[in-house]
């Protein structure tokens, strides 16, 4: 009974080892994933901030730009895409639209020198100048984060804990198609 009572250790340690091995690896998956819901909730925040700043953007410059009633109809649009959105994929999309939004209000506000001369309207710009800057790094983290998830749950053996749990790959924040086309710059 000896020897046998010695496979029941060595099999029992062995078993130990694996459940802990698995134990180990899927608590580092899960917090991979926290750390991809962090950074996305980081983004989410900054896409708020800039969602909250536009209604002063546009009341700024509607008694300047009364003719540009397109502008503020993209504008809105786009405000109501973010309200709307759910998904890291639909607010992708209503983040690209109020870039776009955004950048022909700036350009249009080119136009108008009294609105460029604007204390308020100079301020809300580099207000959410910095806010854009700061999405574009938190991107960039959030991609960082989701892509080494994205990688770690194909790997072996991870791919094994992963599918046991349902760890499923998460999607990346893309640039829109907009955001890719090459803006034509303005030399005066």
């Amino acid at each position: 009974m000896g020897p046998q009572l010695g496979l029941y250790i060595i099999a029992f340690f062995v078993l130990c080892g694996i459940f802990l091995f698995g134990l180990t690896i899927y608590n580092e998956l899960v917090r991979i994933r926290t750390e991809n819901d962090r950074a996305w909730a980081d983004i989410d925040v900054l896409l708020k901030q800039r969602h909250d700043e536009i209604p002063n953007l546009v009341a700024t410059c509607q008694g300047y730009m009364a003719h540009e009633q397109a502008v503020f109809t993209m504008v809105a649009q786009a405000r109501t895409a973010y309200a709307s959105a759910t998904t890291v994929g639909q607010k992708a999309q209503a983040d690209a639209m109020t870039s776009g939004a955004l950048k022909t209000l700036f350009g249009v506000a080119e136009n108008y020198p009294q609105l460029q001369a604007s204390a308020t309207f100079l301020q809300l710009q580099t207000l959410i100048a910095d806010l854009e800057e700061r999405i574009a790094d938190r991107r960039e983290y959030f991609n960082a984060c989701v892509a080494t998830y994205n990688t770690r749950i194909k790997q072996l053996p991870e791919i094994f804990i992963a599918a046991l749990a349902g760890m499923a790959p998460r999607e990346l924040f893309h640039a829109s198609d907009t955001e890719r086309a090459s803006t034509p710059v303005k030399l005066s």
